[in-house]
């Protein structure tokens, strides 16, 4: 069998057994990481390395994990988070008796307890619906569980790294008021059907790891997401060219109004 066969019936059986569909990320990024990863694991083709996942349940998981990318900081290029903080959410809270948000392949959380800790200080706890998703079962467990490295907590504030987390053990624990704000839930952003209605979806630093097709069509199911009016916001790398091809427009850096 050729190595691109090895790797294609891998990719399908994949699909098959997790609806995971590889073929919508970057083949030569995916193919690098899950090359590493079998190689790792001892198998010299992707043949081997499924029928070893089919067999044990921590291989499985590691293959999730490592192939979606779970790196993450709360207030993650910081002027962007003011930028909704001081804007967009008190515009929304102004418009609306509730506002639903949703923090899409939200990783290990920081992303959605960012969006609590701002919906908090403006005094919004009880005015806001925030949905949290991701992919992999793994980093959402980490995500509810809520304990992180002093590293993720570099750009919080200092009134609010004060206020909602507590040091403990090494580690940080973010508060329970913050943990009552978020519900966590798994879901596929390639293969599932989005809910309706959204004033805020929030999904930053995952796009860049999907092929263009991929992502046109993700940026047609974020619009159809969201309410007319409502905004999508996206990574520092992930600028939206022609953004009307999806019914939005630039409202402001790497933030997306639908029309």
């Amino acid at each position: 069998m050729t190595e691109d066969l090895d790797f294609s019936q891998f990719i399908a059986r994949i699909k098959g057994k997790t609806n995971i569909d590889l073929s919508q990320y970057k083949e030569a990024q995916m193919k690098r990481r899950l090359t590493t990863l079998r190689m790792k694991n001892g198998f010299s083709t992707f043949e081997q390395y499924y029928a070893a996942i089919e067999q044990n349940k921590t291989l499985l998981n590691e293959f999730l994990d490592r192939m979606t990318i779970n790196v993450s900081e709360f207030w993650r290029n910081p002027t962007r988070w003011e930028v909704l903080r001081s804007r967009f959410l008190p515009e929304m809270l102004a418009a609306n008796a509730r506002v639903k948000i949703w923090s899409a392949a939200c990783s290990t959380g920081e992303e959605p307890y960012t969006l609590a800790m701002i919906l908090s200080e403006l005094n919004a706890q009880g005015k806001a619906s925030l949905l949290a998703t991701d992919l992999d079962n793994g980093v959402l467990e980490k995500a509810r569980e809520g304990s992180y490295l002093e590293r993720s907590l570099r750009d919080v504030p200092a009134e609010c790294r004060t206020k909602y987390f507590q040091p403990s053990e090494g580690a940080y624990l973010v508060s329970d008021t913050l943990k009552k704000m978020v519900q966590f839930k798994q879901g596929n952003l390639l293969h599932d059907p989005f809910d309706k209605g959204f004033d805020l979806i929030v999904c930053r630093n995952v796009m860049i790891y999907f092929t263009e097709e991929a992502k046109h069509g993700l940026y047609h199911k974020f619009a159809g997401a969201l309410k007319p009016g409502g905004i999508l916001f996206v990574g520092s790398t992930e600028q939206i060219f022609s953004p009307s091809q999806y019914g939005f427009e630039t409202a402001d850096t790497f933030f997306y109004r639908k029309v």
